[in-house]
């Protein structure tokens, strides 16, 4: 029967996750990855997952596995992605992270464009929070390019300056200060975003 059929699911994915934290806590990473692909396989099944859950157990697994790789976990992540469209967002800021801390600023760059890009149904107040994070992080990014063509200019003086130059750096700035602008309306702690807006409004008032 049906429900008989539901049960035996739940009871065979609960048994998989048992296994793979059981591999965690033992730090068996290649047993617990093998658990975690039948186990995600599983998922596409199931709409009453926990993507989030799921993606940092996954997250976990590739960080320690002796064999992982940036492409196998931006697989991964997008394979995330795809499972939990409520959480879409909130997986897109972890993997921007995991990208900035692996020095990718350009891949980062572009799943944050994509990300603001993204539309499902109405927003609700968390995805209009998720979606001014992720509208702040792309404006850092933007305040670091500005920044370090500000750095070069200053190091070669204004005649290493030209036209398309100028254009660049200011299509830099202005999209780096409303991002940032917008992100320091909100109550909270962002000293980073503030320092950089500071500066960005500080330097095209000089």
């Amino acid at each position: 029967s049906s429900n008989e059929h539901k049960l035996n699911f739940k009871k065979s994915k609960e048994a998989c996750l048992s296994y793979i934290q059981d591999a965690l806590l033992q730090k068996q990473w290649k047993r617990a990855a093998e658990f975690l692909t039948c186990y995600v396989e599983s998922l596409e099944k199931d709409y009453s997952r926990n993507t989030l859950v799921h993606q940092r157990i996954g997250t976990e697994i590739l960080r320690h596995h002796s064999q992982s790789s940036m492409k196998e976990f931006n697989c991964f992540m997008e394979q995330m992605k795809s499972l939990g469209v409520k959480k879409y967002l909130k997986v897109c800021l972890e993997h921007v992270f995991h990208l900035l801390c692996n020095g990718q600023i350009d891949e980062a760059y572009q799943n944050l464009s994509l990300a603001e890009s993204w539309r499902f149904g109405e927003q609700t107040a968390i995805q209009d929070k998720e979606m001014k994070l992720i509208q702040a992080y792309r404006g850092l990014l933007d305040y670091y390019s500005w920044s370090k063509q500000k750095n070069i200019l200053l190091e070669h003086g204004k005649c290493f300056l030209d036209l398309a130059v100028e254009q660049e750096m200011h299509g830099y700035f202005r999209k780096a200060a409303v991002n940032l602008k917008e992100i320091i309306k909100i109550p909270g702690v962002w000293d980073i975003f503030v320092k950089c807006y500071v500066d960005v409004r500080a330097c095209f008032t000089d």
